[in-house]
C-alpha cells in the first residue's frame, strides 16, 4: 500500500483524490487543507453576496463526511503543511500549534494561488478584503451586516472583481471599479471589453480605467487625478501561485514563482507532483509557458494526474484558458489568444454580429463574435464573444475546434441542431467560416476599427450603406457619405474612383455586399470589419 499525500483540498487536489480512489482502492490517500473547508465552490462565492445563491451550504460541493465514507479519504482540515522534506519523503504539518511529520510515497501539491494585495501607503487604514475562499466570504458578509457600508471600491476589473461588483451592486451599494489597464476584462481585446464597460455603467457602476492607486487617506483612494470615497475595498488585482512550500523544498519554479512540471505533472523532484493554479502550464496554441488560474483546467489536471499515477496512457496537452463571465444582462467569453498576446505574429481578425436564434422567432438577441486566425495556416488562434444568450455555446464550439485542429474555414462545415427557437440555419460560427474564407481568398478586403482615424487622415472616403433612419438614431463616422445599400447602384457618381473607399454598415453584411458591387467597377474598396457596431463602442470616452 502506497501513501498518497495531497496538499490542498479544493479543485485540483480533490479531483485528483477522488479519481485516484476510483482507480485504486488499496492506497492510502490523505488530504491536508489549511482552511476549514474542502471541495467548496470558490467560483460561486460572489453570488452568495447578493443572495442569488441563497444558502452558504450550497457552496460546499461535497461534504467531508461523504468524501470519507464514499471514497475512503483521510481528510485533515485546518492542517497546514508548513514544510516539505523531499529527502525524508515527508511533510511537516501544523494543527492547533502542534507540528507533526507525515510520510508519503507520492506527494501532490495543489496549493492554488493567492491574491495580490496593493502595496500602497495607507492600505492598512481602511477595511479591505479579498475573495478566494469561504472564510474570505464570511469576513465580507460580516463586515457588511455589522457596519452597513454605503460605498465600496473594487481594485481590479478582472473576472472576480466584476462578479463581486455586480453582486455588491445588487445588494444596494454604490460601487466603483478602478483598473490600472486601459480596459476592463483584459482577457478580451479592447473593443470587445467596451461592451462590458458600457454594461457596468448602464447598471450604475462607476468605472475608472488607466488609474494607479497612489495612497489611501481618511477613507479616500487617491489617484494622480482622482479621489474616491469608500467604506471598504475589495482587492481583485490578480493572483500569483501559492508556491512557497515548493520553493523552500528546492523544487524548480519559473514565471511568478509558478511550479515547473513536465507533461506528466511531475516537478523537478521525483515523486512530487503539482496541479492547479500553482503550476506553470503550456499554452495549447503556442506551447509557451503561461499561468492560467482557472477551475476547469485545475479539475482536469487533477484527474489526469490520477490517471498517470495509475498507469493509464494520459499526457497533459496544454491549456487554452477558455473562460466566461456574466455581468447583469450580458455574457462575455473568450478562448485562446487575444491580439495583445499575439504581438507581431501574422494574423487576421473578423468580427461578426448575428442573432442567437432565428430573428423572426420571439426573443432573439444579438451576439458579437470575434475570431482571430492565421491567414496562411488557417489555424484558429482565439475567439471572443459578447451577448445575452448563446455566448457560451459558441465559444465552447470554437474552443473544441481549436483543440481538434480545425481550420477556421472549416467552421462553415460544422453541423448544429437547428430549429427557430434554438439557432439559425447559418449559425454565427458557420458565418465565421464563410467570412474567413472570403478574407483568405481575397474576396473581401477589410480594415479594422483602430485604423479608422489614420484612414480618415490619409484621405480615405467612407460610405455608410445603412438606412438613413439608422444613421439618425445610431450615429455615424464623421465625414462619411450615407448611401443606403439599395440606392448604391443609382448613386455611383457620388463615389470617387481616385480614393480608397471604406464601406460600413451596422454589422458588416451590407457593406460586404456593397464591396462586391463596387470592386468589379474599378473601385479600391474595403469593408470595415465589425462595422459601426464595433467602431461605435470604441469611441466611448474613458474616465
Amino acid at each position: 500500500m502506497k501513501k498518497i499525500v495531497v496538499i490542498g483540498g479544493v479543485a485540483g487536489g480533490m479531483s485528483f483524490a477522488t479519481r485516484y480512489r476510483r482507480l485504486n482502492q488499496a492506497d492510502e490517500i490523505t488530504i491536508f487543507e489549511k482552511g476549514p473547508f474542502v471541495s467548496f465552490a470558490n467560483c460561486g462565492l460572489p453570488y452568495y453576496i447578493s443572495g442569488e445563491i441563497d444558502s452558504r451550504d450550497k457552496l460546499l460541493v461535497a461534504k467531508d463526511t461523504m468524501l470519507i465514507d464514499r471514497f475512503n479519504l483521510i481528510i485533515k482540515q485546518n492542517h497546514e503543511v508548513v514544510k516539505i522534506e523531499p529527502k525524508k519523503k515527508q511533510v511537516i504539518v501544523k494543527n492547533n500549534g502542534v507540528e507533526s511529520a507525515y510520510p508519503y510515497d507520492k506527494l501532490v501539491i495543489s496549493t492554488g494561488a493567492k491574491p495580490i494585495i496593493p502595496q500602497v501607503k495607507g492600505m492598512d487604514t481602511i477595511p479591505y478584503f479579498t475573495l478566494r475562499n469561504i472564510p474570505d466570504l464570511d469576513y465580507i458578509m460580516d463586515f457588511i451586516h455589522t457596519n452597513n457600508p454605503k460605498k465600496v471600491a473594487i481594485i481590479g476589473a478582472g473576472f472576480i472583481g466584476l462578479e463581486v461588483a455586480e453582486n455588491l451592486k445588487k445588494l444596494g451599494l454604490h460601487v466603483s471599479i478602478i483598473e490600472r489597464a486601459n480596459q476592463v476584462l483584459t482577457p478580451l481585446d479592447y473593443e470587445m471589453s467596451q461592451f462590458a464597460r458600457l454594461e457596468l455603467e448602464k447598471q450604475g457602476i462607476d468605472v475608472y480605467t488607466s488609474k494607479d492607486l497612489l495612497e489611501i487617506e481618511d477613507n479616500k483612494l487617491i489617484f494622480d487625478d482622482l479621489k474616491l470615497d469608500a467604506d471598504f475595498i475589495i482587492s481583485s488585482i490578480g493572483v500569483v501561485p501559492e508556491s512557497n512550500l515548493a520553493v523552500e523544498a528546492g523544487i524548480k519554479v519559473g514565471m511568478r514563482n509558478g511550479i515547473k512540471v513536465d507533461e506528466y505533472f511531475e516537478t523537478s523532484i521525483k515523486d512530487i507532483y503539482a496541479v492547479g493554479d500553482a503550476i506553470i502550464v503550456k499554452n495549447f496554441i503556442t506551447n509557451e509557458d503561461t499561468l492560467i488560474p482557472l477551475a476547469s483546467p485545475a479539475n482536469r489536471q487533477g484527474r489526469q494526474l490520477a490517471d498517470i499515477l495509475n498507469g493509464l496512457d494520459v499526457k497533459y496537452q496544454g491549456t487554452l484558458g477558455t473562460s466566461i463571465v456574466r455581468l447583469f444582462d450580458q455574457t462575455f467569453a473568450s478562448t485562446g489568444l487575444n491580439e495583445k498576446q499575439l504581438g507581431n505574429r501574422a494574423y487576421e481578425v473578423i468580427h461578426l454580429l448575428a442573432n442567437d436564434h432565428a430573428g423572426y422567432y420571439p426573443g432573439a438577441t444579438s451576439i458579437n463574435l470575434k475570431v482571430i486566425f492565421d491567414p496562411k495556416t488557417q489555424k484558429i488562434l482565439g475567439a471572443q464573444a459578447v451577448g445575452k444568450k448563446g455566448v457560451d455555446k459558441r465559444i465552447d464550439i470554437i474552443a473544441t475546434a481549436i483543440k481538434s485542429g480545425l481550420k477556421v474555414t472549416e467552421l462553415q462545415e460544422l453541423e448544429f441542431t437547428y430549429a427557430p427557437p434554438f439557432g439559425s440555419a447559418k449559425d454565427i460560427v458557420n458565418l465565421a467560416g464563410y467570412v474567413s474564407q472570403n478574407v483568405i481568398l481575397g474576396l473581401s478586403k477589410t480594415v479594422q476599427w483602430h485604423q479608422v482615424d489614420a484612414l480618415i487622415e490619409e484621405g480615405a472616403f467612407f460610405v455608410d450603406v445603412r438606412n438613413t433612419s439608422e444613421v439618425r438614431s445610431l450615429g455615424k463616422i464623421k465625414g462619411a457619405l450615407n448611401i443606403p445599400i439599395d440606392d448604391l447602384r443609382s448613386r455611383l457618381d457620388e463615389i470617387p474612383k481616385d480614393k480608397k473607399i471604406v464601406l460600413y454598415c451596422q454589422s458588416g453584411t451590407r457593406s460586404y455586399n456593397a464591396e462586391q458591387i463596387l470592386r468589379p467597377l474599378g473601385y479600391d474598396c474595403y469593408n470595415l470589419d465589425g462595422s459601426y457596431s464595433i467602431y461605435s463602442k470604441t469611441q466611448k470616452e474613458v474616465k
